[in-house]
């Protein structure tokens, strides 16, 4: 198992990052959006859909909306600053705040959508298609004057939760002690969460103060640590998802790391809301 997740690491990352540096705007969101269409794939297993056609439908269906959006709004690429955009961002936070309570309710709350594919299906709605938006706006933002802007951003936030998902891994290895979310993840501990939370303000302050930002270091700090707080939640929501579905891995398609939404589940949270408070909130960029 572990040779299989270092193999799958040694591929993706590169990739992932030639696809940031490399991929032209239009490039970039497909490649997104395929992305999306196999998280959405994996979502139909956690809202109850076990036959595969129907999962497949739900695939094709997230990717068509993705792509009616993509290529019939105006200047999707150039700002937030678009309606829909933003309307997208800002459900995106409050779907987040909701998610906080679910989470924190659990099992409790399940009672309210165990049984509903419906509301399991927003669920995913509200997960996906922001996380969407998110990559899109922060790769292209400046594209036309500088190439390289965006994906740096975009990289940082990435660069941000990896720091907050292994200072929480040696934290909670070292000292973890006291349960964070018992019924939902056991394997997190306070100690791991907090030790997550100072590396990813290690990794914003010397990112604000080296990297010659227009940004304020506090306006980036305070961004960086919701992302970080986002990203805990993210993992977290999708936990309470699978262990309701009863299943331990969204799915297999990545050797030794199960599925995309175990990849990306962090970062579904931990980008829109990023770009949500950076671009609407702060207005910092």
């Amino acid at each position: 198992m572990l040779k299989y997740r270092l193999i799958s690491a040694l591929i993706l990352i590169p990739a992932v990052i030639a696809a940031l540096l490399w991929l032209p705007p239009v490039g970039f969101a497909i490649t997104t959006l395929i992305v999306c269409m196999l998280a959405a794939w994996e979502w139909g297993q956690l809202s109850g859909f076990a036959s595969r056609s129907q999962r497949i439908w739900l695939a094709a269906l997230c990717g068509l909306l993705l792509a009616v959006m993509l290529f019939t709004l105006p200047e999707y690429h150039q700002s937030a600053n678009v309606h829909i955009i933003d309307g997208v961002l800002w459900a995106s936070l409050a779907w987040w705040v909701a998610a906080l309570l679910l989470v924190l309710s659990y099992p409790r709350s399940a009672a309210v959508w165990r049984k509903s594919r419906v509301l399991r299906l927003i669920f995913g709605l509200l997960t996906i298609v922001p996380f969407f938006w998110g990559m899109v706006v922060l790769r292209n933002w400046h594209y036309d004057t500088n190439h390289y802007t965006g994906a740096i951003w975009l990289l940082y936030v990435m660069v941000l939760v990896w720091g907050a998902d292994s200072g929480a891994y040696v934290f909670g290895k070292m000292f973890g002690k006291h349960k964070l979310a018992p019924k939902v993840s056991p394997g997190k501990t306070w100690q791991g969460f907090l030790g997550g939370l100072l590396t990813s303000a290690a990794i914003a302050w010397i990112f604000g103060f080296s990297a010659h930002l227009n940004t304020s270091p506090s306006v980036l700090l305070i961004c960086s640590i919701a992302a970080a707080l986002a990203s805990v939640l993210g993992d977290l929501t999708e936990s309470m998802f699978k262990r309701e579905a009863g299943i331990k891995d969204s799915g297999n398609l990545i050797p030794g790391h199960g599925g995309i939404l175990d990849r990306i589940d962090s970062l579904t949270a931990a980008v829109p809301v990023f770009v949500c408070l950076l671009f609407l909130l702060f207005r910092a960029l």
